[in-house]
């Protein structure tokens, strides 16, 4: 009866650090990009947009800032993407077992895959706490407040930013943009999650299809799927994250980047939308989101690759 116990907290440890590795090795893949998202999102209503599309902002920051500008303020998001993605796997977790224990599908057997889908709302609406003071001073630092003239403020530096953010709104101001965070973190972690097994499922049957004997059958059922299938399957789950929720993450990414003492920033979540939806329409909702489906897939892909990879090959139980 005691190894249930050391099971469980070896499960949960495996998560968080492998989670851990994951996440920084996605953060790198996808960190520049995510800069042009966040710097197409957060232009501001009462001036003419400053980038044309991703490939704009590309040119642009790179001729204002060097290809390592697209890097600004990567060390916060580093230990973001540490803490979301070990969030999310030990979330995950969790639900899982709460679903064993609840007698919805009994133990010892695959989940079905809209239960899959729970799990991942599950983990997603916990980890969005974690996640929005992170962003927060992620997006503050990515987008430079500009001055009178349109002149660029020098970049700021993490704990300058978390300093500003506490002196004027408290530990409140930390969680600006919940909202936003929430809704794109529980739909979209359901989507990542339960697109990753659905793509599994798929890809695994179509590879027992060409069985031609019961032996042959059993070892493909006992083996992980080649590592292009693995790859297809996070890249996947990455693309179906970012794409069905992005709006939620605009109006996020422009609370947060509304410079502190604005009268905008205390606008809702819905008076932000309001507002996008007043000066860009529809379009504007969805600002960024072809680079930030581009670049979901690889980075989503290695994460699934590392964390499964580790988990299989350096197992701590």
């Amino acid at each position: 009866m005691e190894l249930k116990p050391r099971k469980a907290v070896m499960e949960a440890i495996e998560d968080i650090a492998y989670g851990s590795v994951a996440g920084v090795v996605g953060k790198y893949i996808e960190y520049p990009f995510d800069t042009v998202k966040v710097r197409l999102q957060s232009q501001l209503d009462h001036l003419p947009l400053r980038y044309r599309g991703p490939l704009d902002c590309f040119r642009q920051s790179i001729r204002a800032d060097g290809f390592l500008g697209l890097y600004r303020g990567i060390s916060a998001p580093l230990v973001g993407a540490a803490l979301e993605t070990s969030s999310l796997f030990f979330f995950e977790g969790i639900g899982r077992e709460t679903i064993y224990i609840s007698g919805f599908a009994p133990r010892g057997q695959d989940l079905p895959l809209s239960a899959m889908w729970l799990t991942g709302a599950f983990a997603g609406v916990f980890t969005s706490f974690i996640l929005t003071p992170i962003e927060l001073v992620k997006c503050k630092i990515q987008v430079p407040e500009t001055q009178s003239g349109g002149v660029a403020k020098a970049s700021l530096k993490p704990l300058q930013v978390i300093k500003d953010v506490f002196r004027h709104q408290g530990l409140r101001g930390f969680w600006h943009g919940q909202l936003g965070t929430l809704i794109r973190e529980a739909g979209g972690c359901a989507a990542w999650f339960g697109s990753k097994e659905t793509a599994t499922k798929l890809l695994r049957d179509t590879n027992e299809k060409s069985a031609r004997s019961e032996a042959e059958l059993e070892r493909m059922r006992a083996t992980p799927l080649p590592l292009w299938q693995q790859a297809v399957a996070g890249a996947s789950a990455g693309m179906a994250c970012n794409f069905l929720f992005f709006p939620a993450d605009t109006i996020k990414s422009r609370m947060q980047t509304t410079p502190i003492g604005d009268p905008a920033q205390n606008r809702s979540f819905a008076k932000e939308g309001a507002a996008l939806w007043k000066q860009a329409g529809l379009r504007g909702f969805y600002r960024g989101c072809g680079v930030t489906v581009l670049r979901s897939a690889p980075s989503s892909a290695f994460i699934f690759m590392v964390y499964d990879g580790l988990k299989k090959y350096l197992p701590m139980q």
